[in-house]
């Protein structure tokens, strides 16, 4: 007996196991056919049955449920093989069993007679006689490794579809034409469509709402037919509505031979809000099985861009499955969960526990009593020893109210632009800074336009845009002036820290402030403190990290303590260079009262963009600021209302520590904003910081000091691997929390089209 043990079978990335191979043959009485077949199988090592008439066969085949039949139909006056046939195949065990039917030798003179019958019968195969034992054992290993093994793989799908039944999300199967083949319950559900009234349909028909743009479909199957995914936002028409349903999708496709495209598959997501305390139950779940001694763990995940409230929600889910795990977040979501089955009392007591942990000074104190009135050596002491921030807590409400007062925010699309400085630029330059309000704005464009000189030429017409001439109170030759000093003192010669990087991050801080939130949130000084902190947050950057200008004791290092020492040099030399001269001191008509605060946000921005303190600015900005917003929005639901209540919401963001928050959020993100850019953009940026590090590497071993970054060796790196690593590892959660915060759907589209990429050039790279 020989024992056929290749029984795995690959179906697609699931691994299958084919059984040892049941035959039942039915002949009326054995001969040397039969017996063929019989030997064919003992030697092969399959279970054999026999039968010899309709009924012992229908009885023997609804008791084993064989693999294979083979019915004897060589003028056969015992029983009907083709009724035979047919009564197997209307009982529901046979979807999956191979029928063969066994036919007379036809002479080579002799004209073929059709097979349609037998097929119409329900028989998969003809099979000519021929009792040769090794001719018996060949068919049987064709029918294996051929239609039985089909079948195996056809009860695979069998699972798949049971699967796509019960999962949340919408699924939608379309042939190359668009026809709907296929949807399912959440699918019905999302759309108020059954299957039957769909299937067979147009499925473009179905995304027919005004919310979609013309070319959506003709962009989708561009994507497709060159074999890629789609992914962004989608709105689908629901039968109760002309109003499409906002989700996130992805449409995939199916290639068959040669390319072409067989199937589209679409996978719109349709995760049910679940209650507050689910999703903090399920965070601490997720911080619970945190691997010890990781700071920090990360995974790929897509990231929503469908537009609204529900794509906010699904950002929200994401960031509370982060694990970015800080012992305050787990204390927090600890008191979250508990909050939920407490007396109305604790409810309250634990708000403010909350209220308190979710400030950034929880060591530093807070004179809740007041100063006694003549207590001059108190009052000094605390002002010439006691840090400038709890100073300012000493303030009385009515001498603050008296101060700086809060601008109306500068919604950046109505401000006057004078055109004396910006129409003496040349025409190639006024053309392309026409899309600077738009996010894919060609930074590099305007490098060459300018000669390497872009951060004057969009600094001018930022600043104009947000008003800054008229808050500083200075005329726009000193702005002019002030951005020419700066941008001098950016070294044209790095490949990445260099003006034009200055230029690309107040693009993307100008951008940032423009989104509806920011706007209801951020006064005008905020704004004017977020443009120049863009702007000179990497003056004179050596092209060196920190932890090279350590290593080689540079004096900066020395002077700064080893303390986020670029950073607080860009600070310094800021303002250093603007108070150097009055015609290009834009900070010289300010009073102290109004100059204290902007200098204060503008050092707090620029040192905000250590990536040391990545990871503790993330978790303040999604405990403090998204996490408040989620429970304020949760209070709103179950009142009843409807709706978040939006002035609450934006109370409880204008806090002076929440506003604090945001901005840092805003300059981060627009620091390393280059992943979220246009894959053209991403890809020269990427290729301009690994440029900076090849030379940091060659610097670190040509002088024998340690080697900082080892993988950005020019002759090992791989930049895709790397750009999907920073991806997986610094980007995806922070701009999860702040995409549901100011909703910026188009950047994280474009984050995972340029995932897609450097994962596709990663893959190509260890082939």
């Amino acid at each position: 007996m020989c024992n056929n043990t290749d029984n795995e079978v690959t179906f697609g990335p699931m691994k299958l196991k084919q059984k040892n191979l049941s035959i039942l043959l039915v002949f009326a009485k054995e001969d040397a056919q039969s017996d063929g077949f019989w030997w064919a199988a003992d030697k092969m090592g399959y279970k054999c049955f026999i039968a010899h008439n309709a009924e012992g066969a229908l009885e023997c085949y609804l008791d084993k449920h064989h693999d294979v039949v083979i019915i004897d139909h060589r003028s056969n006056k015992a029983f009907d093989p083709e009724a035979l046939c047919r009564s197997m195949r209307a009982t529901k065990s046979s979807d999956h069993t191979v029928i063969v039917a066994v036919t007379k030798r036809i002479a080579p003179e002799k004209e073929e007679p059709s097979v349609l019958s037998l097929l119409k019968a329900g028989f998969n195969k003809r099979i000519p006689e021929n009792h040769n034992v090794n001719s018996c054992i060949n068919e049987l290993l064709c029918l294996e490794y051929g239609e039985v093994r089909s079948q195996l793989k056809l009860r695979a799908c069998s699972a798949v579809f049971s699967a796509l039944d019960n999962i949340s999300d919408a699924v939608q199967i379309c042939n190359e034409d668009n026809q709907i083949q296929y949807v399912n319950p959440a699918f019905e559900r999302l759309t108020g469509y059954s299957a039957e009234e769909v299937i067979g349909k147009d499925a473009t028909e179905m995304a027919r709402v005004d919310r979609n743009k013309t070319d959506l479909h003709d962009s989708i199957n561009n994507q497709l037919k060159k074999g890629k995914f789609w992914e962004g936002t989608y709105h689908t028409r629901r039968k109760s509505s002309d109003v499409g349903v906002s989700s996130h999708c992805v449409f995939s496709p199916v290639l068959g031979p040669g390319g072409k495209l067989f199937h589209i598959v679409s996978v719109q997501k349709t995760t049910p809000d679940t209650s507050y305390s689910d999703r903090i139950k399920e965070a601490e779940y997720n911080l619970a099985n945190v691997k010890l001694g990781l700071p920090v763990s990360f995974r790929r995940r897509s990231s929503g861009v469908a537009h609204g409230y529900p794509r906010r929600r699904e950002s929200l889910a994401k960031i509370h499955s982060m694990t970015v795990e800080a012992p305050i977040t787990k204390v927090i979501n600890i008191i979250n969960a508990a909050q939920e089955n407490s007396p109305i009392t604790v409810v309250q007591a634990l708000d403010k526990v909350l209220e308190i942990l979710r400030t950034s000074q929880l060591y530093s104190p807070h004179f809740v009593q007041p100063m006694k009135e003549g207590d001059t050596m108190t009052s000094d002491l605390v002002g010439g020893l006691v840090s400038q921030n709890v100073k300012r807590q000493l303030i009385t409400s009515s001498q603050e109210s008296s101060s700086v007062s809060h601008s109306k925010p500068v919604s950046g699309h109505h401000i006057h632009i004078p055109n004396n400085l910006l129409s003496q630029m040349p025409a190639e330059v006024i053309e392309i800074l026409e899309l600077e309000p738009s996010w894919d704005f060609n930074i590099i464009s305007l490098e060459k336009a300018t000669a390497k000189r872009p951060l004057v030429h969009l600094g001018l017409k930022a600043m104009a845009r947000f008003g800054v001439c008229d808050f500083l109170r200075v005329d726009e030759m000193t702005v002019m002036n002030w951005l020419n000093l700066i941008e001098a003192n950016y070294h044209s010669t790095n490949s990445y820290h260099n003006s034009t990087h200055a230029a690309d991050v107040l693009h993307a801080t100008a951008f940032f402030l423009t989104r509806e939130r920011n706007q209801a949130v951020l006064d005008q000084m905020d704004q004017v403190a977020c443009l120049i902190a863009a702007i000179i947050h990497d003056v004179d950057h050596p092209g060196y990290t920190n932890a090279f200008l350590i290593n080689e004791k540079n004096p900066l290092a020395l002077m700064y303590n080893d303390q986020a020492v670029l950073e607080n040099h860009h600070a310094a030399l800021g303002f250093q260079l603007s108070w150097k001269d009055n015609s290009v001191n834009i900070f010289k008509n300010l009073t102290r009262d109004e100059y204290t605060p902007l200098r204060e946000t503008i050092i707090d921005m620029v040192l905000a963009t250590e990536m040391k303190q990545h990871f503790e600015h993330l978790n303040k900005f999604v405990s403090c600021v998204n996490k408040s917003t989620l429970k304020l929005e949760e209070t709103s639901s179950m009142s009843g209302t409807g709706s978040p209540d939006s002035m609450a919401i934006i109370n409880q963001l204008s806090t002076p520590e929440n506003r604090s928050l945001i901005k840092r959020m805003l300059i981060k993100c627009a620091d390393v904003s280059n992943p979220c850019r246009t894959t053209e953009m991403c890809i020269e940026w990427a290729k301009r910081i690994a440029e900076e590090y090849f030379i940091q590497t060659d610097e670190e071993k040509r002088r024998n000091l340690p080697v900082v970054m080892p993988i950005f060796d020019r002759k090992t790196c791989s930049i895709p691997k790397s750009q999907t690593s920073f991806i997986d590892f610094f980007i995806n959660d922070m701009f999860d929390a702040w995409d549901y915060f100011c909703d910026i759907p188009d950047l994280m589209t474009h984050l995972q089209e340029n995932y897609r990429y450097w994962k596709e050039k990663s893959e190509e790279e260890a082939s």
